[in-house]
């Protein structure tokens, strides 16, 4: 079965478009069919990735949601036999999530064959009561069977609230029987490995072209290497 994978945070710069590049990535590595669409109206971060050939679709106009335009998104997801990974942007969150509802979009496209997967992004820092929100508001506004994944990105910082770990935070406990699967973006070294990880994401590069550019050095090549592995092994688990 074909999945559509969309993400979805309120707030902004948390990581939404790493993770859709991510999962891009992941299933080019399985060597599946994928389309990437880019919907933020704001950061069309993912569509500068050169590898996934990106589609830009806007979907917002005066601040409104253009519903027809994801229609069309909806029935060429329908007609094609891809995956689909599809990055919105914070400014849409609310509008898509409530044309989502509405229209019973998810339930539309499982009934075609297509498994929806909606990701959401907590992280730690300034931005974790934000996102830890969006995660409530989502798990909320979204159908009992859709599948939501929650990616820890510790890049800001660890994600921790009164010295409580995610999985022990009321907020998913609360919840928990609604999260399909968890991936943690673990919090590196930011001299080393931070600093690859942020070169990669500047430059719009997957870890393909990483491993063949001369702008890395071997040591850059081989912890970026040691990230890939670390999340595609969760990518294995959770997809």
């Amino acid at each position: 079965m074909k999945q559509v994978h969309i993400t979805l945070q309120g707030k902004g710069g948390v990581g939404k478009s790493f993770a859709a590049a991510l999962i891009a990535q992941y299933l080019q590595t399985k060597s599946q069919p994928v389309a990437v669409v880019d919907t933020d109206p704001v950061n069309a971060t993912l569509a500068g990735y050169r590898a996934f050939d990106t589609e830009r679709l806007e979907l917002l106009e005066g601040g409104a949601l253009v519903e027809r335009n994801f229609d069309k998104l909806i029935e060429r997801v329908i007609a094609e036999d891809t995956h689909f990974v599809v990055d919105n942007g914070a400014s849409s969150f609310i509008p898509l999530s409530y044309y989502i509802v509405e229209n019973d979009a998810i339930n539309v496209m499982a009934e075609h064959g297509k498994q929806v997967v909606i990701h959401t992004v907590v992280t730690g820092g300034q931005a974790l009561k934000d996102t830890l929100t969006g995660f409530s508001e989502l798990v909320e506004q979204m159908p009992a069977q859709t599948q939501i994944v929650v990616w820890l990105n510790e890049f800001f910082g660890d994600i921790k609230a009164e010295g409580k770990e995610f999985e022990e935070m009321q907020v998913y406990q609360n919840n928990r029987d609604r999260v399909h699967g968890i991936i943690t973006i673990p919090r590196q070294t930011s001299s080393t490995f931070g600093k690859d990880v942020q070169v990669m994401l500047d430059e719009k590069m997957t870890f393909d072209e990483v491993a063949k550019s001369e702008k890395f050095g071997l040591m850059a090549k081989s912890r970026l290497s040691q990230v890939r592995k670390v999340i595609f092994d969760q990518l294995n688990i959770v997809l």
